[in-house]
């Protein structure tokens, strides 16, 4: 399965390039292996750099957008040479806080411990007829919560936060290195607060300082009439609680439509095959047709109905989202001629051909009326290779 490289950045699909600069750079302060020693974090930092290298290529992103994955067959993984990165001025900045020459930069302030927390992405199965209705449906989700010892705090009864000694409260340590350009200035969130200017000297118990903690959830999410395969359904402030309790993220309902058995979907509108004897498509007939909002809902088939004729059922289809229109029902006649006939029933066919001395078997004009649009589709066909 694809990687869901805008779910590890945070963003939507229709993220802009700015709107990508600024979730990787968020992320890459809280992850990069400066900032978080812990393994688990330098692990997503890698995966949250590759997504950011795939979704700023436009080709990869095109590929993405497609449902398929551009690194999966051997691609390359992140790394700090493509194009992507906007240049070391990006990384640098993301990274370490910026750079200064001699004597010039000023500093940062600390970050704090309070940060707002990630978005989550769960995906959720639904039907033709619930997409068509909207439904209610009831998900676990798994993610950081508030922790309901201390509250967000992190820290342990009355005890509270004090200055870090090692950035004595800046967030952030600097250091001097010669270079060709003299000597060059620069700095790095504190290793021992994370950039937060402050530590708990002495942490709640059940949330080890964070404020948060991981647990499984069941929430309601309202899907609207009319959603359709890949759209997603924003709910607010569900999603990840950030660090120091934080404002929680919002979590992403993403909607994976199932095929249904008798209709195929096309935007709004609703396509099906109706297959018809060919006594029936010669006579007339009705046929009825199990519609997916509106109940059984019957066809008229006008009698010498031809093969491959399309009877259109206005306002019979999906609705259309946010709005109280909806699409159409397209019938596809397909028209059946027996394969076995008996003696009698072969007998009442020839007599019945005798009767019709003008309908023969002949080959048609390229130009007649009843030929026009197979020759335009296979004139477009040839031309298309």
């Amino acid at each position: 399965m694809a990687r869901d490289y805008y779910g590890l950045l945070g963003v939507g699909k229709n993220a802009t390039d700015q709107e990508l600069k600024r979730a990787y750079r968020k992320l890459a302060r809280e992850l990069h292996p400066d900032v978080n020693p812990d393994e688990a974090a330098q692990a997503r930092f890698k995966e949250v750099s590759t997504a950011y290298e795939v979704l700023t290529d436009p080709e990869k992103r095109r590929i993405v957008d497609l449902g398929g994955d551009p690194l999966e067959n051997g691609g390359g993984g992140a790394g700090f040479s493509g194009a992507g990165f906007g240049g070391l001025g990006d990384v640098f900045e993301a990274f370490f806080g910026g750079m200064s020459g001699q004597g010039g930069g000023g500093a940062r302030k600390p970050r704090g411990r309070v940060q707002p927390g990630a978005d989550s992405l769960i995906r959720t199965r639904l039907s033709l007829a619930e997409c068509a209705v909207g439904v209610t449906k009831h998900l676990t989700v798994d993610t950081a919560i508030l922790c309901d010892i201390c509250h967000g705090a992190g820290t342990n009864g009355n005890s509270k936060p004090v200055r870090c000694e090692t950035c004595d409260g800046a967030g952030e340590v600097q250091s001097v290195q010669r270079s060709f350009l003299g000597q060059v200035l620069t700095s790095r969130p504190c290793p021992t607060c994370r950039g937060a200017g402050e530590t708990i000297p002495d942490p709640c118990h059940k949330c080890g300082g964070d404020g948060r903690v991981r647990a499984r959830r069941e929430i309601a999410a309202p899907i609207p009439a009319g959603v359709a395969n890949g759209m997603r359904v924003r709910l607010a402030a569900q999603g990840e609680v950030g660090p120091g309790g934080g404002h929680a993220g919002d979590l992403y309902v993403e909607v994976v439509e199932q095929p249904h058995d008798t209709f195929v979907r096309d935007g709004d509108d609703l396509h099906c095959t109706v297959r018809v004897p060919m006594v029936d498509a010669a006579l007339g007939t009705t046929v009825v047709v199990d519609t997916i909002l509106d109940g059984p809902t019957e066809l008229t088939i006008n009698p010498g109905t031809q093969p491959g004729e399309v009877i259109q059922l206005r306002g019979h289809g999906m609705p259309r989202l946010r709005s109280g229109a909806r699409g159409d029902l397209l019938a596809h006649l397909d028209i059946v001629v027996p394969t076995k006939l008996d003696g009698k029933q072969t007998d009442m066919l020839r007599k019945f051909k005798g009767s019709r001395d003008k309908d023969r078997a002949e080959v048609m004009s390229a130009q007649s009326e009843h030929n026009s649009g197979l020759f335009a589709r296979l004139r477009a066909s040839f031309s298309g290779r």
